[in-house]
């Protein structure tokens, strides 16, 4: 039987926890996958004892605040910790959510892991539950980037007609062609994601997009997405993002942001970009996630 997550884990590590989310903050300066890696060494440090007395409570936080930040590696090293009951109780779910974590990014030995846990779970440990944005952040209210002077004028041109239409402010739709397709056209990713805003086919028959190569086409189809995308996570950009690049059951599995690299850097270069956390939205385009409030609550809980 798994051992429950809410039953077993020690306060001490969800304490310690906090205290390397607060490392994480620190090093601001840092891309995240510079300061995942540093925090992924220092941890390991601290479970082998290489170098530093062995502290595996003090590994297990650091592990977690450089998981939080994406990093597949220390979030199997989690998991692993979790599956074996090293330095912390054993705890089958919380080692599947980590497995599965890293599973998601492509770590082979994580997906094999997982099978041995039990699958997935939608358990969020306490320290993988994603922190509220800094105030900073929160109060932003600047484009940082000005489009118009860099971008092919013809999609700007459309963007700034047709965004009206769909209830979206052309600067989100301008930062999410920016970020997937740097306003190629012709873009094709190896997940077969097409033209200016990357429309996978099966998003392109939702909204009805014949060729997702032809500009106007593209751009009408990443629209409606993103309205439905407004609606459905009511406003908030930063969950509007990650669903349009990791996928909006994601979002909701890990209650806010997938702690993936790609997603996170995705998900501040468009705030960057808009300089807005909050967008307007309709509420009739479509009802809310079902998880808004727990991924609320998540934040509310930090």
């Amino acid at each position: 039987m798994r051992a429950s997550l809410s039953i077993f884990a020690p306060l001490v590590v969800a304490s310690l926890c906090a205290w390397g989310a607060g490392v994480a903050r620190a090093q601001g300066a840092e891309s995240d996958s510079t300061r995942a890696a540093s925090l992924r060494q220092e941890a390991i440090a601290y479970e082998h004892g290489e170098g530093v007395a062995r502290d595996p409570l003090r590994a297990v936080a650091l592990y977690c605040a450089s998981a939080r930040l994406g990093d597949m590696q220390a979030q199997y090293n989690l998991g692993w910790m979790y599956a074996h009951g090293r330095g912390v109780v054993r705890d089958d779910v919380a080692a599947a959510f980590f497995f599965q974590a890293a599973a998601e990014q492509g770590l082979g030995v994580a997906a094999r892991m997982l099978q041995v846990v039990g699958g997935a779970t939608d358990e969020v440990p306490e320290c993988l539950r994603p922190p509220p944005p800094p105030p900073a952040q929160v109060a932003a209210a600047q484009p940082g980037v000005n489009y118009q002077l860099t971008a092919p004028r013809k999609i700007v041109e459309l963007v700034l007609k047709m965004a009206p239409q769909y209830q979206v402010e052309p600067q989100l739709a301008l930062a999410i062609i920016a970020a997937e397709s740097n306003f190629n056209t012709q873009a094709l990713s190896p997940k077969s994601a097409q033209g200016l805003m990357q429309l996978i086919p099966e998003t392109s028959e939702r909204f009805n997009v014949k060729n997702p190569y032809d500009p106007a086409q593209n751009i009408r189809g990443g629209l409606a997405y993103l309205r439905w995308l407004l609606a459905y996570f009511e406003g908030d950009v930063a969950l509007v993002a990650a669903a349009y690049n990791a996928g909006e059951g994601k979002v909701e599995r890990y209650r806010g942001v997938p702690p993936y690299l790609e997603t996170r850097a995705y998900v501040q270069r468009i705030l960057k970009a808009v300089g807005a956390t909050a967008h307007p939205f309709d509420r009739t385009v479509a009802p809310p996630s079902p998880a808004l409030e727990r991924i609320r609550l998540a934040l509310r809980r930090k």
